[in-house]
């Protein structure tokens, strides 16, 4: 689970990383302000109760599923280093992660 505001900084950082000052005519605060508001404005309703989501993001939302990868992308960058230059092998698919690891015991 993707802690909410430093899930949306990592938006703001692979959008700096990637130089992008706008996309679809949308400038990148605007999308970084408008990804906050959705990430800590999540409600559900469960037995007839509504409820409000305070940590993570809402399962299935493409807005959450952008993040979480923002997210892990730098999370992980040392680690595969680390792996890769040991000889092994790091991959992942969203939320599955194959790794080989070459270290000694």
């Amino acid at each position: 689970m993707v802690p909410q505001i430093e899930g949306v900084l990592s938006l703001k950082k692979m959008l700096d990383h990637l130089k992008l000052k706008q996309i679809g005519g949308l400038k990148t605060e605007t999308i970084i302000r408008l990804s906050q508001f959705v990430m800590q404005n999540n409600y559900f309703s469960y037995d007839g109760q509504y409820y409000h989501q305070i940590r993570g993001g809402a399962m299935g939302s493409p807005l959450t599923l952008t993040i979480a990868n923002c997210y892990m992308f730098f999370y992980e960058r040392d680690i595969v280093k680390q792996i890769e230059d040991s000889g092994g092998l790091y991959l992942r698919y969203i939320d599955d992660i194959f790794i080989t690891i070459n270290w000694p015991a």
